[in-house]
């Protein structure tokens, strides 16, 4: 019986041995083939430009008031009047402060008059001193009545230079009551109210403070080392009376070096402890803005040339410094380590590293690490002062 079913099965294992390798070979013929690697990412490179730029010199300073005063009263006296806001902006020879004048209007009368009498004396002294000399070849006088009459002239005379000497001073006494400003300027608070004893010895307090802000000093100081950077351009700022070096300065919260004026005065020689050259800048200042006592960050111009430059976004840094990332002739990034210099706008100057010929990554710099291959895009938008370079270089789209 079983062999019986032996025979009638074996067709059937037959035909399963033959089904499974066809199974097989159609379902690898089904299978989706693996997706192709993605195309290396694009990055947009430039050439470096090349420029004429001016070196600086970035410095500190701090600003101060051209001129400086504290006003006090000359004479001694009470305080009658004060014809000025505290704060106010006032001009040269506005009245500020007025004494108690009539103590010193009755001095001056009192010398006025005294200069009166003493010029009757000298007119009867001189007359006398004619009439007798006239009388003495006569022998109608005598030499002792002539002296005495010559010196009795002699001594109005010194009298009365002596009283015109107290009228002048009563009349400079008189003219001191009223204080005025020795120069436009601002003025500070008022420190004496009226009411009060000014000018005495022992209460020579001070009145208010006055201060010349247009034009406004800004002093800084320069290293020996940037002071030979100096002098490789020009002779020290200030000695030629002719000669203005333009400094910049800019205040604090403020972008950019807005404020240009120029370099009338160096020191006469280093400061020993420091090494440091003192120098002074005048700055024009009819606004105010800028007051006595601030700091300020000072550009000094040194000479033009031609030099390189990147955007400031393309230059990163690590451990090793500053560097950038370029692209070659296979398209593969390079890291390039570069010395760079000052800021000019958007870009940075490049001192060391670049020769001008390499495509620099401008953007996209964080898909393409050094070694990596890319699709470089060239930058479209350049500045129209940009001078024109040669294509040769990476395979770039345009």
């Amino acid at each position: 019986m079983f062999r019986g079913m032996k025979t009638t099965f074996q067709p059937l294992h037959c035909l399963v041995l033959w089904v499974l390798p066809l199974l097989a070979l159609l379902q690898a013929g089904c299978k989706k083939p693996p997706p192709p690697p993605p195309p290396p990412p694009k990055v947009t490179v430039s050439h470096p430009l090349k420029r004429e730029v001016t070196d600086y010199l970035e410095l500190t300073g701090n600003t101060q008031a051209v001129n400086s005063v504290q006003l006090v009263a000359r004479v001694p006296g009470y305080l009658e009047k004060v014809f000025f806001r505290d704060g106010q902006m006032v001009t040269n020879g506005q009245p500020l402060f007025q004494l108690q004048r009539n103590t010193y209007e009755a001095a001056l009368r009192q010398a006025e008059g005294q200069v009166m009498a003493l010029k009757s004396q000298l007119e009867y002294a001189e007359g006398q001193l004619i009439r007798y000399s006239n009388l003495l070849p006569h022998k109608a006088a005598t030499q002792t009545d002539v002296d005495n009459w010559r010196y009795q002239r002699d001594s109005a005379r010194a009298n009365l230079k002596a009283a015109e000497a107290n009228r002048d001073l009563a009349r400079l006494n008189l003219g001191y009551t009223l204080v005025s400003a020795p120069f436009s300027g601002r003025i500070d608070r008022r420190q004496q109210d009226p009411g009060n004893l000014v000018g005495s010895e022992t209460n020579n307090t001070v009145l208010a403070q006055l201060i010349q802000i247009d034009p406004i000093y800004v002093y800084f100081t320069v290293s020996d080392l940037d002071l030979a950077r100096l002098l490789k351009t020009n002779r020290l700022p200030g000695v030629a009376k002719t000669e203005k070096r333009p400094v910049f300065i800019a205040l604090a919260q403020e972008e950019g070096y807005s404020h240009k004026g120029y370099v009338d005065f160096a020191a006469t020689s280093l400061t020993p402890t420091t090494g440091t050259l003192l120098l002074r800048g005048v700055f024009r200042n009819p606004s105010g803005r800028i007051l006595p006592g601030l700091y300020a960050k000072v550009r000094l111009p040194l000479e033009r040339r031609v030099a390189l430059l990147t955007p400031d976004t393309a230059i990163r840094s690590d451990q090793q410094g500053s560097y950038v990332l370029t692209v070659n002739g296979k398209n593969t990034v390079e890291r390039r380590a570069v010395k760079t210099g000052h800021q000019e706008d958007s870009l940075r100057v490049i001192e060391q590293g670049l020769d001008g010929s390499e495509w620099v990554i401008v953007k996209g710099q964080l898909k393409a690490p050094s070694g990596s291959r890319v699709t470089p895009v060239r930058e479209d938008a350049e500045p129209a002062s940009a001078p024109s370079r040669t294509t040769a270089g990476p395979k770039v789209k345009p």
